[in-house]
């Protein structure tokens, strides 16, 4: 395995020095530099040409955000943002990976650094080596999407579900909060109901879920315990809980759950699609981009029980984790561009019972 170069970005000395601490315990990663602030790290990229950045969002002299919109401009590579796990770090972090951030980790205070210390350096450890793996093209600046923009934007012509109950389930990870935004914008707002679980800290979830529903013609939720589902919306699990989906009086509704976590996380990709399991004959599945593995046993179950399952293909993820997992155990119907996908669904949704059962 090559050894992966990081330069670690941030203005407290103690936070670098916990950044390089738990990275020396890592046989494949080196930190080649370290920076203060984003002028020095400028001349630092020229000079020791990192493999990955780790960038803290908020910083001195230059902020991260105007930061990573020179860098994403003129020399495009992966970084890891450090937030801090606010509202207003949500926002920013967000607003981040819109512009090519890989991803990000939360940021703690010192002392829940010091005391987290060992989550903290498996986490990080874990994100860079994935981060490597991105292929360059990756890097580029979204377009700034706007109601007034969507005009222009591909919206399916749907004339409507055609069954009743009939659901939607996404699973995504890294690289999934612009993924998810790509296909929401496209989807109508008579669109079948989808549910969400996106791994997301606690404090993004819910900035996460007023941005897409700024943008998307269907109605953007974080989902609420009992939570009726309709069509024209989306449910997006909050951060720290699992989300299933509940059939009770002809009706689906959201359940909440603070359990344990499954596959690392919480939500858990898994958890939802198990919770579709009885309703599979009438449920969509579709795991997008992502580290690990969570979701794919889950849509191979589901497949096993008849729902159509989808996966985002390699070329058009950040990270072929999930889906790729999902794939290799033949827990796919279909692998499609990301692009494709929303009309999949669409198309799909449209049929009846029989017409379903032909397709599949």
């Amino acid at each position: 395995m090559s050894t992966i170069k990081v330069l670690v970005i941030d203005d407290s000395t103690v936070i670098r020095n916990i950044i390089k601490d738990a990275l020396s315990q890592a046989p494949n990663i080196v930190v080649v530099g370290e920076a203060e602030d984003p002028i020095v790290a400028r001349e630092l990229i020229k000079k020791l040409n990192p493999d990955v950045l780790t960038l803290d969002v908020e910083m001195p002299k230059m902020d991260g955000i105007t930061f990573l919109t020179n860098l994403m401009r003129l020399r495009p590579m992966p970084v890891i943002m450090l937030s801090t796990l606010t509202t207003k770090g949500a926002n920013i972090t967000l607003q981040a990976l819109e512009l090519g951030a890989v991803d990000f980790i939360a940021k703690p205070s010192v002392q829940e650094l010091l005391a987290t210390k060992d989550s903290f350096k498996e986490t990080l450890i874990y994100k860079i080596t994935q981060s490597a793996t991105v292929d360059q093209k990756n890097f580029k600046l979204s377009s700034n999407l706007t109601k007034d923009s969507l005009e222009s934007i591909n919206v399916h012509n749907f004339e409507g579900v055609k069954r009743s109950n009939h659901i939607v389930a996404i699973g995504a990870s890294t690289g999934g909060t612009e993924a998810l935004k790509k296909l929401l914008i496209t989807m109508p707002e008579n669109s079948p109901p989808i549910v969400i679980a996106q791994h997301i800290p606690k404090s993004f979830s819910l900035s996460f879920a007023k941005r897409l529903d700024e943008l998307c013609p269907m109605q953007v939720h974080e989902a609420s315990h009992g939570q009726k589902i309709k069509q024209g919306n989306v449910y997006i699990a909050p951060g720290d809980l699992h989300l299933e989906v509940v059939h009770k009086n002809g009706a689906l509704f959201c359940t909440l759950i603070d359990s344990a976590e499954v596959n690392r996380h919480k939500p858990a990709v898994d958890v939802l699609f198990d919770s579709l399991l009885d309703l599979a004959g009438n449920v969509q599945a579709v795991l997008l981009t992502g580290m690990g593995q969570d979701g794919a046993q889950g849509m191979l179950r589901l497949k096993k029980q008849g729902a159509k399952t989808i996966v985002q293909d390699k070329n058009t993820s950040l990270i072929w984790g999930m889906p790729g997992k999902a794939h290799a155990i033949d827990a796919h119907c279909l692998e499609l561009p990301l692009n494709d996908i929303g009309k999949s669904i669409l198309d799909y949704a449209s049929l009846n019972r029989d017409e379903m059962r032909e397709a599949l």
